[in-house]
Order: structure tokens, then C-alpha cells, then sequence
């Protein structure tokens, strides 16, 4: 898991420690300050000879002592969360120092990877410049039609949406997204199998039922993580899964999908990765708003069903973001795999 993540709970648990013993000092203050109160009303009910009076005076006493009792159970009550919270922040400190490491690691390693990847495809590049630049479309449907698109067959979209926190608007991309298809000209060639509350299970079933063309993810994500939901009714923290075990799923199909495109922060870290498992891949650059995400989807699968290649989609997306104004426009991050070319690349063609 990222050191972002435990940098948080480290954060927070420390927070809520802070708290609690804020709530401690206030509680034994109040303990104090009732139990003064206390004496004072039963050393004025022992000056006053009226009864009635030294009698009232007792009863404030023992009123005063009740609310003391009363503070001192809730200072004891925090004090037992601050030790609580204090075990939990230092359980985070120690899993972010070990996380940090192997980030650092991780670092490591993916530059290496990258600087072989980068060489590889700059050879592979080389070998296909002359092939590109000659290609017909003919050539690049074939080329197409090899990675299963476009067939006689219905465009498979499944749709993966993760918001355990109740804090995305999910269930609003998704139905964004189908409002722009049943608008397109080709929508009766275009199928969504939508989840608004994704686990690893609707993942891995999707993969293997509906044999998706594209996997759509929307929700959070880190660099080398994304969040799923678990299978539970009220809001939760969500299931993480690494970049890599992500990428395993997509590739354990018999008939991996084309696209995969991850509507969520940070993600197009992971993209590189996964144009080795899949031909294209979109991700985002960096944090990116939800109402720009969805956005930018909508527009994206708009242009796919009217018929537009997976290059030209991806720019109308980034175009509407830039067209309202938004900073965002830059964000939305496509790569491809050495071998083919997005620009040739059509999921949605009718028949001739």
C-alpha cells in the first residue's frame, strides 16, 4: 500500500488523539471545577442555621458532586481513546517508514523498467515508421479486427464505478455516459454493463461474462493503486488493490479487453504498465475534479459510438474540458502499445 495512504492515517490517528486529549483536559476542568463547587456549598450549608437553607445548600453540594462523578467517567472514557488513537498512530508511523522504503524501492525499479521500455519501444518505433506512414485504413482495420474490434458484434462496455465513501458522484458518470450513447448514431451498436458500487468480484466477473472491449473505472486512485468498494451497505474505506494486481485481472482473461480507461486521480501512472496487457490505455495526469471527469467521459464515449477513432474521442473529451474553460483539459492521458496506432483504432464501425 502507498505511503500516501498511511500518511493519512497517520495524520489522522494523530488528529484524533490530539482531540481526545483536548477532551480529557475539558472533562477533568469541569471534574475540578464541580468538585470546588461541591465543597463550597457544603461548607456554606454547614455556616447557615436555617435548616431549609443548610438543607438547599446540601443538595447543590451533592448536585455539583454527581456532574464531577459524571466528568471524571467521560475524562476516563477519552483518556482510554487517547491511548487508543496514540497505539494506532504509532502502528501507522511504522508502516509508513516500511512503505516509504519500499517506495523508494518501487522508485527504483520502475526507472529501470521505464528506461528498458523506453528503449524497446524506441527500437520497435523505428521498425514501424516506414509501415505507419504507408498504412491504409484497410491495413489498419485488419489490424484491428486481429484484437477483436471492430466485429459484427456490439461494443462492450463494462463500466466499474467505486465511491465507498459516498464522496464521487458514480452513479452520475454512469448515467452521463449512457446519455451520450443513446444520443450517438450508433448506438444500437454499443452495449454498458454498469456497477455503481464496484467490488473485485464485479471485476473479475465482468471479465469473464461480459467479455468487455473496454474496462471503465471511475473512483480513487493513487499512483500505484486504485480503490474498490467491499460488500457492505454503509460507507466504508474501500477495498485497495494495487496497480499490479489490477493489471494481472485485466490479462487473466481469455480475450483481454482493448481499452482501458481510468477515470481517476493520479492514474495515468499506471497506464504504462498497462499498454502491455492491453492496446490502449487512458489515464489522468494528476488530481482531476469530478465534474471534469465526468465530463470528459461522457464526451469521450459520445465520440466513440458516433464512430470516431479511440485518438479523435480522446481529444474531444480533452477538447470539451478546455472549450468550458477548464484546466483540466490536459490531464486525460492516452498511451498505446507499440504495434498499433489510436489514430486507426475504431471500437464502433457499422457494418458496409
Amino acid at each position: 500500500m502507498q505511503a500516501s495512504y498511511y500518511r493519512r492515517e497517520f495524520e489522522r490517528k494523530s488528529k484524533a488523539r490530539a482531540d481526545a486529549d483536548k477532551k480529557v483536559g475539558e472533562y477533568r476542568r469541569k471534574e475540578a471545577d464541580k468538585r470546588t463547587a461541591a465543597s463550597k456549598a457544603r461548607a456554606a450549608a454547614a455556616r447557615f442555621k436555617n435548616a431549609n437553607t443548610a438543607k438547599s445548600k446540601l443538595r447543590e453540594a451533592d448536585r455539583c458532586e454527581k456532574q464531577a462523578n459524571d466528568a471524571a467517567s467521560e475524562a476516563a472514557s477519552w483518556s482510554a481513546k487517547v491511548a487508543k488513537f496514540g497505539r494506532e498512530a504509532a502502528e501507522a508511523q511504522t508502516k509508513l517508514a516500511k512503505a516509504e522504503a519500499s517506495e523508494r524501492q518501487a522508485a527504483e525499479r520502475t526507472r529501470q523498467r521505464e528506461q528498458e521500455q523506453a528503449e524497446r519501444r524506441a527500437a520497435a518505433e523505428r521498425r514501424q515508421v516506414h509501415s505507419r506512414l504507408a498504412a491504409t485504413e484497410e491495413q489498419v482495420t485488419d489490424v484491428l479486427r486481429e484484437l477483436r474490434a471492430p466485429k459484427p458484434e456490439k461494443l462492450r462496455v463494462l463500466m466499474l464505478g467505486a465511491a465507498s465513501a459516498g464522496d464521487l458522484r458514480v452513479s452520475r458518470e454512469q448515467a452521463r455516459i449512457r446519455n451520450a450513447v443513446e444520443r450517438a448514431l450508433h448506438r444500437d451498436l454499443v452495449e454498458l454493463d454498469a456497477h455503481p458500487a464496484a467490488t473485485t468480484d464485479h471485476l473479475l466477473d465482468g471479465l469473464t461474462r461480459f467479455r468487455p472491449h473496454v474496462v471503465h473505472f471511475s473512483g480513487h486512485s493513487e499512483t500505484d493503486l486504485i480503490v474498490f468498494e467491499k460488500d457492505i451497505d454503509k460507507p466504508h474505506p474501500g477495498a485497495i488493490v494495487t496497480a499490479r494486481a489490477f493489471a494481472s485481472a485485466i490479462k487473466a482473461a481469455d480475450d483481454p479487453p482493448l481499452l482501458v480507461l481510468l477515470n481517476a486521480c493520479h492514474s495515468a501512472a499506471q497506464i504504462g504498465d498497462l499498454v502491455e496487457v492491453v492496446p490502449f490505455a487512458i489515464g489522468m495526469a494528476d488530481k482531476i475534479d469530478d465534474t471534469d471527469a465526468i465530463t470528459y467521459a461522457a464526451r469521450f464515449y459520445a465520440a466513440v459510438a458516433n464512430g470516431q477513432s479511440i485518438e479523435a474521442a480522446h481529444n474531444m473529451g480533452r477538447a470539451k474540458l478546455e472549450l468550458d474553460g477548464l484546466p483540466s483539459h490536459e490531464l486525460p492521458t492516452l498511451e498505446c502499445a507499440p504495434d498499433v496506432v489510436a489514430a486507426g483504432a475504431f471500437l464502433v464501425k457499422p457494418s458496409q
